[in-house]
């Protein structure tokens, strides 16, 4: 009898340590725990510790409550403007209601994904490409609300949408940096123009200056010529400016004026020359306008001698000589 009792006693006591241990849950501090009584809901959501369960009539599920970080798969599509793009993102949630978590929906983890998939590829195609490369922030906060607006009703609390990567086709990258660099080139042209614009308004200025004090631009000239030989080259190339000439041209008339005055007072006046018989006479050249000079008188030149006669009876006979011929 006494065996028998001890063997039920023992046998009692190991169906109490299993059903204890069947009953006997532990929630985390990150999680909560939900409790359902042959298929009901119960009021009471499990907190973190432990907790009593009835095996075979209660099942407790546990719902994690922390920030779940879900990739969302790149998603193919058109752009407003025509562009195909391939966009993927990433979503930060996290769940407020463990009871809605799970009565609600069946699996919120692929619920949210799915939400998350759809509701990018609207974007995609709500959006201009201008807007997915540079305005992301107002993109992110559309992403955001069109998801959160299901997953309230699913105890689900969405905290942050980022569009993670945007892939564009190789001919529109090229195209893209084609325009690029033609605007870039555009803003450095208006850059140089606009330095050209105000080199030129010094430049005017400083030759305003330098034209009231000619010898101004020989110092300058002088400062250029220092500068290219300080760098010890072989060969100096000396830029000799057109206005420095005219300053030496116009400095040198006036003393060029007073040795021509006195040269003009004391020059002897020039012999008419001789004409040659025959010829005729040149007119008479206008005399330029000058102090009166006085002609010396030139001499007619005498006739020629005419020959003494000769009588044929005192001069030996002699052959005849031919005649001159006259000159005209």
């Amino acid at each position: 009898m006494v065996q028998e009792l001890v063997i039920a006693i023992v046998g009692a006591a190991s169906a109490g340590a299993l059903y204890m241990a069947a009953a006997a849950k532990v929630v985390k501090q990150y999680e909560r725990g939900v409790v359902l009584r042959l298929g009901r809901l119960r009021n009471d959501v499990r907190g973190p510790g432990f907790t009593m369960v009835l095996p075979g009539i209660e099942r407790l599920r546990k719902v994690n409550m922390q920030i779940v970080t879900m990739p969302v798969p790149a998603q193919d599509g058109i752009t407003r403007d025509n562009v195909t793009v391939r966009v993927d993102a990433v979503i930060y949630f996290k769940v407020v209601d463990a009871a809605s978590a799970v009565i609600q929906v069946e699996d919120y983890r692929f619920a949210v994904s799915q939400m998350a998939q759809t509701s990018l590829r609207s974007i995609i195609g709500k959006s201009d490409l201008d807007d997915l490369l540079s305005n992301r922030e107002k993109l992110n906060q559309g992403l955001e609300l069109m998801i959160d607006s299901p997953a309230v009703g699913w105890g689900v609390q969405i905290d942050r949408v980022e569009i993670k990567d945007v892939s564009l086709p190789e001919t529109m990258k090229r195209s893209m940096a084609r325009q690029a660099e033609a605007d870039r080139e555009r803003r450095a042209r208006v850059i140089n123009a606009d330095a050209e614009l105000q080199a030129s308004k010094k430049l005017a200025e400083a030759a305003k200056e330098m034209s009231s004090q000619p010898a101004a631009l020989q110092l300058r000239l002088l400062q250029t010529v220092v500068a290219v030989a300080a760098e010890k080259n072989s060969t100096l190339v000396l830029p000799f400016p057109v206005e420095l000439l005219r300053f030496l041209e116009r400095a040198q008339q006036p003393v060029q004026q007073q040795v021509r005055q006195p040269q003009q007072a004391v020059r002897p006046p020039q012999p008419a020359q001789a004409q040659r018989p025959g010829q005729a006479q040149r007119p008479a050249q206008a005399q330029r306008p000058g102090p009166a000079q006085p002609q010396p008188s030139v001499a007619p030149a005498p006739p020629p001698a005419s020959a003494p006669a000769v009588s044929s009876a005192t001069a030996p006979a002699r052959p005849p000589r031919p005649k001159p011929l006259a000159r005209h």
